[in-house]
């Protein structure tokens, strides 16, 4: 090569040798000493990444080809780059650069690294609603995914944007109309502005929300011979004069066809008619249910599933291999597996079978993560500083099954927890499950004595109709006290007492949601019988009603009730550690075991034998903080009755007045681990030997 050859070469290599940055990130390409003596068509030994932390090894590895094709092109690596680069800026790193580099390795092999700066990660500064006349702009930022950044987005990750994202919130918006009577709702546009000084987004969304609709006459025809239209009407959650909803339109349709094929109509095609009653603003729906045609599904393909059995998602769907094709059973099992909550993405479509009355259909799967290792602390009023350490797996070796090992430790005392379920005994729809635990609870200012408590229940679970679920249990425990400290325990404490429980408890449930109820209603009936040590019956029954107050602001009234009693059944009385130990669990502003008789020498609780109890409560969004905080205020009043003194033959202090009230107001964070609560309370006229508490923190349940 000539020296002017020469010249021109290292001129073009030099200029191959650029940087490429465009504002949104940065590619990067260079060479070193070692990769200068890289060729074309080496193979690739081993692939490496520098300086990444949002992405690990793994997923980066996954994003490029050449971990995979074992020939080494500069075209393929600068591809693989920008790959890695466009994952990057979907996760909201706009200032990342990626420089892709290859190193001579052993027996002419070579190294590919890509080293890359991640910069600052962008996040998103507002977001705002122009046209929301009818609804909040803060109810409707917690209908979006996409979030505002706020003091935990580094954990959530809730506030990258991304273009597809988006996309996604523009279509819940506009389904969140249109589930509110708002059917003509649109949302035109979603514009996201990028500020390069502060590094963020500014999002704008524009809705039209157009005329409120109800729904009319409601009607059903069919031209089946022999279906019972009436007996279908059940199904139909769309009433006349209710507010018009997409929803409750799409799910009255999927359970009319549901109840056609338990008539034995298999192929029965359900079709609402819709008309739009423009002078009263309403939507008449006649359902139109006709022969379909007779299909059949030829064979069931699952992919995408490298732990969850095969059969553990077909389980979901109410027909098998050479049944009838029915689409609402099809939509239906594609939910059931989304319930599931072991998938990402469930996505079922159908192709034609081996003949024209045969259909395949193929279910693709996308699975995400099911293990939880948990380390937790907090603070209750009622057992102080307290930590725990979980290790939950939601499907166990991809069989579906649940188990959970938790060790827990309070100021006073510990716990120890194990738990199994089996979602489908024996392939029914049924529900088996294990529960071991052991609860050391230590003298403290509730009781002057310790307990040890070691027992173990089995339950199984079934669906009875609709709503309705049935569950039964049988359990053993030994309960052992502990008195190391003055004063001395009151003189029913002492030695052990074993109990053998068995019960039951009908549930119906309607809640819309069962995270962050809006609308429904929740009841239980349980009755549970207890022997050995003792004989005596326990009955509870508790319910809750939730309703919309003022939906478009996102405020939300309950009302719940609940009552119990204990009946002895071998006329010896009830023990006080067998009796209700009540507190705030009835009408908040009272300590565990504040109400009630007490014994006269050791100050300890008795309980009582029966109560009855009634709380009303408004939830609403806190104008002043971001909706996606989940941070909440509630007002409330509590009113509670009690009655009956346990057998405990000593001097007690009596009930002078069985009924308890008190009034308040909450503060409620929607965490992930459920509603944590800290609710400040004025109790109304207690009696003297009441132990009462102006503030209590608890994690709420529904009841």
């Amino acid at each position: 090569m000539t020296k002017t050859a020469k010249l021109l070469h290292s001129v073009l290599l030099a200029l191959a040798l650029v940087v490429i940055a465009p504002v949104s990130g940065a590619l990067v390409f260079g060479v070193n000493a070692a990769q200068a003596q890289v060729g074309e068509g080496a193979t690739v030994a081993s692939v490496g990444f520098n300086g990444n932390s949002r992405f690990n090894d793994n997923q980066l590895q996954a994003m490029v080809d050449v971990a995979v094709r074992p020939v080494y092109t500069q075209a393929g690596v600068n591809n693989d780059a920008q790959t890695i680069l466009a994952a990057y800026r979907q996760a909201g790193f706009t200032n990342v650069s990626v420089t892709p580099r290859a190193e001579a390795a052993a027996d002419g092999r070579v190294t590919v690294i890509f080293d890359v700066n991640e910069g600052d990660r962008a996040g998103i500064a507002a977001i705002n609603f122009t046209g929301n006349n009818s609804v909040s702009t803060s109810v409707l930022k917690g209908v979006i995914q996409t979030k505002e950044t706020h003091l935990l987005s580094w954990l959530f990750r809730d506030d990258e944007y991304s273009e597809d994202r988006l996309a996604i919130d523009r279509e819940r918006v506009r389904l969140y109309y249109a589930n509110r009577g708002y059917a003509d709702a649109r949302v035109p546009s979603a514009v996201a502005q990028f500020d390069a000084e502060r590094n963020a987004y500014f999002i704008n969304f524009t809705v039209e929300e157009g005329q409120l609709y109800n729904f009319g006459n409601i009607a059903i025809e069919t031209s089946i011979p022999g279906l019972n239209a009436d007996a279908l009407r059940g199904g139909i959650s769309t009433g006349s004069g209710s507010r018009y909803s997409i929803s409750d339109l799409s799910e009255s349709t999927q359970e009319v066809a549901v109840r056609a094929t338990n008539q034995g109509y298999p192929f029965a095609d359900v079709r609402p008619r819709v008309d739009r009653d423009l002078q009263n603003n309403t939507f008449n729906v006649t359902y139109l249910v006709d022969e379909g045609p007779r299909v059949y599904v030829e064979r069931i393909n699952i992919t995408g599933n490298t732990k969850t059995r095969d059969y553990v998602i077909r389980r979901e769907f109410d027909f098998s291999e050479g049944d009838p094709f029915n689409r609402t059973l099809v939509t239906r099992g594609r939910e059931s597996v989304e319930a599931l909550g072991y998938f990402s993405s469930v996505q079922v479509t159908s192709a034609p079978g081996s003949s024209p009355d045969q259909v395949v259909l193929n279910v693709a799967v996308v699975e995400s993560s099911t293990g939880e290792y948990g380390v937790g602390a907090g603070y209750s009023t009622q057992d102080g500083i307290f930590g725990e350490i979980s290790l939950t797996e939601r499907n166990f070796l991809g069989r579906g099954q649940y188990l959970r090992a938790a060790i827990g430790r309070s100021e006073n005392g510990e716990t120890y927890d194990f738990s199994f379920t089996e979602p489908r005994f024996m392939g029914l729809r049924v529900s088996a499950g294990v529960d071991l635990y052991r609860r050391v609870t230590q003298e403290g200012n509730n009781f002057t004595y310790g307990t040890e408590t070691t027992g173990g229940r089995l339950r199984f679970g079934l669906p009875v109709v609709d709503n309705v679920t049935l569950s039964t249990r049988v359990g053993l425990e030994q309960v052992t006290f502990t008195d190391n400290d003055a004063p001395a325990a009151p003189p029913y404490i002492g030695g052990t007492r074993d109990r053998l429980t068995v019960g039951y408890t009908l549930a119906y449930d309607t809640l819309d949601n069962q995270r962050r109820p809006t609308e429904g209603m929740i009841l239980s009936f349980s009755q549970d019988y207890t022997t050995l040590t003792s004989d005596f019956l326990t009955t509870e029954v508790r319910a809750r009603v939730y309703y919309p107050v003022w939906e478009e602001m996102g405020v939300v009234g309950s009302l719940r009730g609940q009552a119990g009693t204990i009946t002895d059944l071998d006329g010896n009385g009830i023990h006080p550690t067998d009796s209700f130990q009540l507190g705030p669990n009835l009408v908040r502003g009272y300590q565990f075991g504040g109400m009630g008789a007490r014994t006269a020498v050791s100050d300890d609780p008795l309980g009582v034998l029966a109560y009855a109890g009634l709380s009303a409560e408004v939830d609403f969004p806190l104008p002043f903080l971001p909706e996606n905080w989940g941070i909440h205020g509630a007002v409330w009043g509590d009113v509670g009755w009690i009655d009956g003194v346990p057998a405990a033959g000593v001097a007690d202090t009596g009930i002078d007045n069985p009924l308890k009230a008190s009034v308040g107001g909450s503060l409620i964070w929607h965490s992930p681990l459920g509603p944590l609560r800290g609710d400040f309370a004025h109790v109304i006229d207690p009696d003297v030997n009441d132990r009462t508490q102006v503030f209590q923190l608890t994690l709420s349940t529904l009841f």
